[in-house]
């Protein structure tokens, strides 16, 4: 029919697309307990579920100039999405953890798996 806006007739589905904020979102994935340890460069977070995150802290340029002292003084925000340092105007969320996890494994994995100054013929 001419004029028919068919938008208007769309059921809109607003469930979540992203595999990570369904984990996050739909599912209740949260963050538990942080461990830090500054002298092994190691940030590490429990989740709800049992799994355990880890990354260096110095990935994240506040975490890693700051004192022990300070980055002791962590909270949990929005029930375990993120994870704050007040005094260091520093947040990470569970899913930009996630992200930034996944990514540093997957470069070590293909810098230890692959001979890049060797060319293939």
């Amino acid at each position: 029919m001419p004029g028919m806006n068919t938008l208007k007739n769309k059921k809109t589905d607003i469930r979540a697309k992203d595999p990570i904020d369904i984990l996050v979102f739909e599912k209740g994935l949260r963050i538990k307990k942080v461990i830090i340890d500054k002298e092994l460069d190691l940030i590490g977070v429990i989740l709800n579920n049992g799994k355990i995150l880890e990354s260096k802290i110095s990935h994240y340029p506040k975490l890693k100039n700051a004192p022990e002292q300070e980055l002791e003084k962590w909270q949990l925000i929005s029930k375990g999405i993120g994870i704050t340092w007040e005094n260091l105007d520093e947040d990470l969320s569970v899913k930009g953890f996630i992200h930034t996890v996944a990514i540093n494994e997957m470069l070590e994995h293909l810098q230890s798996s692959t001979n890049l100054g060797r060319a293939t013929v």
